[in-house]
């Protein structure tokens, strides 16, 4: 788990200096996305990365949740999306204001990019392709994932990070993913 831990802090403090790669191939990209804004230290650095990292992912997965919460065949499934999807937009409306706190661009630094956790746009369109049971396999998987790898980035802001909000938003995401997943394993079981 500490070696887990480690390569997340690792994650979070090189996507701070130096912003992560795009799926896209280069040619492809009209302009480069702006790498995250260091904020002081390196330790500010790894605040800035974590909260550019989550809100997106939060964002991503909103869409997914609701998605979930209409289109679900199963009543648990599709109440337990509903709760999380709100929760989730508590979560951002905790996270928009940190970006500005620390002074960070309201953008997403991290559009077009494919990363462990990230409710991407495919992810996205291969969920509204399926129906039924087909449908709640994929939203298990992605959400499953989501929830995992928020965690995990949130454990290594709780580790590395420096700025206090960051830190306490950070641990009580830890908290919430743990619970959340234990209710992603009952219903899924």
């Amino acid at each position: 788990m500490k070696a887990v831990r480690g390569t997340a802090a690792a994650l979070l403090a090189l996507l701070a200096v130096t912003g992560c790669s795009s799926s896209t191939p280069t040619a492809a990209r009209q302009d480069p996305p702006p790498a995250p804004t260091p904020v002081g230290t390196r330790s500010g650095a790894t605040d800035a990365a974590w909260v550019q990292l989550m809100t997106p992912m939060n964002e991503g997965a909103v869409e997914l949740l609701t998605m979930a919460a209409d289109r679900s065949t199963d009543p648990r499934l599709r109440s337990w999306a509903k709760d999380l999807a709100a929760a989730h937009r508590a979560e951002l409306g905790r996270m928009r204001p940190l970006l500005k706190q620390l002074g960070l661009p309201a953008t997403n630094v991290h559009e077009g990019h494919e990363m462990p956790g990230m409710v991407t746009p495919g992810d996205l369109a291969q969920a509204r392709a399926a129906e039924g049971a087909a449908f709640e396999k994929v939203f298990v998987l992605q959400i499953r994932e989501h929830l995992e790898h928020s965690a995990l980035v949130s454990r290594s802001e709780v580790d590395a990070g420096s700025e206090a909000a960051a830190k306490k938003l950070a641990a009580a995401l830890v908290e919430a993913r743990e619970g959340e997943l234990d209710g992603l394993n009952r219903i899924a079981a």
